[in-house]
């Protein structure tokens, strides 16, 4: 938890963000939609807009993340190839990897989350309160993290 300086200075830092970008992956365009439609342009009213690359393929996924400029990345567990193998993938590949959320259909799926050390785990269906919550609070954590200047 961020501590009241900590959270002012990470707010400060916030603003001078123009827009958040969010990598989008699942192979089902009716869950890259639910998953934007919940975030809407801004998941929390402190945070920057967000603008969003949606993605159906892996090859597009590696391809996109290699290049960079993410602050997060959400992965469709359910998806093939699974979101949680990729997720790994990019935590072993990339350096200084943005956080990954991957979603999951079953409770019994959250070992796989964690061995794929997504930073983050939701559960489908998503919900429309918590879900927003959990993204605005890895992009909290990512903009406090990035260098200053």
């Amino acid at each position: 938890m961020l501590t009241p300086p900590r959270l002012l200075a990470t707010i400060r830092r916030m603003t001078e963000f123009g827009s958040l970008r969010i990598l989008v992956y699942s192979n089902n365009k009716h869950t890259r939609a639910r998953i934007m439609e919940l975030l809407g342009t801004r998941p929390s009213p402190e945070l920057p807009s967000v603008e969003y690359d949606e993605v159906a393929t892996e090859p597009v996924v590696i391809q996109n993340m290699d290049r960079g400029g993410y602050d997060l990345a959400i992965l469709d567990g359910e998806s093939a190839p699974g979101g949680m193998g990729i997720c790994r993938q990019l935590k072993d590949e990339i350096y200084r990897c943005p956080p990954i959320l991957v979603t999951i259909a079953r409770p019994a799926d959250a070992w796989l989350a964690t061995w794929s050390r997504a930073d983050g785990v939701a559960p489908q269906p998503l919900d429309p309160l918590e879900f927003p919550e959990v993204v605005a609070g890895l992009l909290r954590k990512r903009i406090a993290a990035l260098p200053s200047g």
